[in-house]
């Protein structure tokens, strides 16, 4: 296994972004041409695994959102408060370029990602995630994100549960 190491900032202009290749072209794209767009209007912040400084190998962002309660299973609905929404974190976008997959990178990002939600001192119940497709489904239910039960490709983990690891 390669021992790459990688060191985790927020984007910023200095990042080499035109070699990023994930094999997904709406996430290359975002990550070349949108997401300085998003950070400035602060919709979104983006942070990034570096090699040598410069060269992102991995990226994911993070918004506030909020969930329906009513989309929560009935299980864990129950025993929270009856306001209309329950505030989260959204993990809009996770990419690893194909030069640095296999390396647990993905995970890491996430694990990344569920510390600054747990440290922020804004509550949130939640991190949220929108799966591309199943694979990238069964990558979050891997990492214990539960699938919204009329929404399998929209997942959920409470809060607490990274707490208490």
């Amino acid at each position: 296994m390669n021992q790459t190491r990688f060191q985790l900032a927020r984007l910023d202009a200095a990042h080499e972004r035109t070699l990023f290749d994930c094999d997904s072209e709406p996430l290359n794209r975002y990550l070349r041409e949108q997401v300085t767009q998003d950070v400035r209007r602060r919709m979104t912040f983006c942070f990034v695994a570096l090699v040598d400084g410069s060269r992102i190998a991995g990226y994911y962002t993070l918004a506030s959102a909020s969930l329906l309660l009513t989309d929560l299973p009935a299980s864990i609905s129950k025993r929270l408060p009856r306001y209309p929404t329950v505030p989260a974190v959204r993990m809009g976008r996770l990419a690893v370029d194909n030069a640095f997959k296999g390396q647990g990178l993905g995970g890491a990002l996430l694990a990344d990602a569920l510390v600054r939600a747990t440290s922020s001192d804004i509550a949130s119940y939640t991190m949220i995630v929108d799966a591309k497709d199943t694979a990238a489904a069964a990558f979050y239910q891997h990492h214990s994100f539960i699938a919204l039960p009329d929404k399998p490709l929209t997942l959920f983990l409470p809060l607490a549960t990274v707490r208490s690891l």
